[in-house]
């Protein structure tokens, strides 16, 4: 059952598999977090690169836009390529779960949870993911395990959770001007006399 097979897992794979609509492939999300970074680094596999990131961040308040781009794409390349290699997984996850955190603070703000509607899920999906490789470790076939390197275990998972909102708070607080609201023409063409009741 749903339950056992839960009990079986441990808590980091159980969380992983919950937010991953019950497929246990952790492995898929470590690949897919290479292709975000590369997109936003490089402008490949459909990605806009620096430029046209750093512009998009630059609407939320992160100026100039295209070092937050940079740092962004270097944090979900980096630890997308950890995480596949089994290297430095709290270290790894907490780059990934960093970058969720201020996703899901900015680009996905005030739009409720679904991601149908522009919400957060998606964001929280990933960094949960993230959180419960860190717990439960890179496994047997990782370079963690071939030097050495103990990893996993909710101390881990804390760690990693520690150090990703750290640097999330610190990246959310190096933001230089509130978020544009890109929106709020479309808002005020749909609705006219917003501004004869505010006069």
């Amino acid at each position: 059952s749903f339950i056992v097979t839960l009990g079986t897992m441990g808590i980091g794979t159980g969380l992983a598999y919950v937010v991953s609509n019950g497929v246990n492939v952790p492995n898929v999300p470590r690949v897919l977090q290479t292709s975000f970074g590369i997109q936003k680094l490089f402008g490949r596999l459909g990605g806009h690169g620096l430029d046209g990131t750093g512009g998009y961040l630059a609407t939320h308040g992160f100026l100039p836009g295209r070092p937050f781009a940079a740092l962004a794409g270097l944090a979900e390349l980096i630890g997308g390529l950890l995480l596949v290699a089994g290297l430095a997984t709290p270290l790894a996850a907490a780059l990934i779960v960093s970058t969720m955190i201020v996703a899901a603070r900015t680009d996905h703000a005030g739009k409720g949870l679904w991601v149908f509607n522009g919400g957060a899920e998606y964001a929280l999906t990933v960094a949960s993911i993230g959180l419960g490789l860190a717990i439960v470790g890179p496994g047997d076939l990782s370079l963690d395990q071939l030097v050495g390197l103990e990893s996993g275990g909710p101390v881990a998972g804390l760690v990693a959770l520690a150090v990703a909102a750290v640097g999330a708070t610190a990246v959310l607080m190096a933001r230089t001007r509130p978020m544009v609201d890109m929106h709020a023409d479309d808002r005020a063409a749909a609705n006219p006399m917003s501004d004869s009741r505010a006069a």
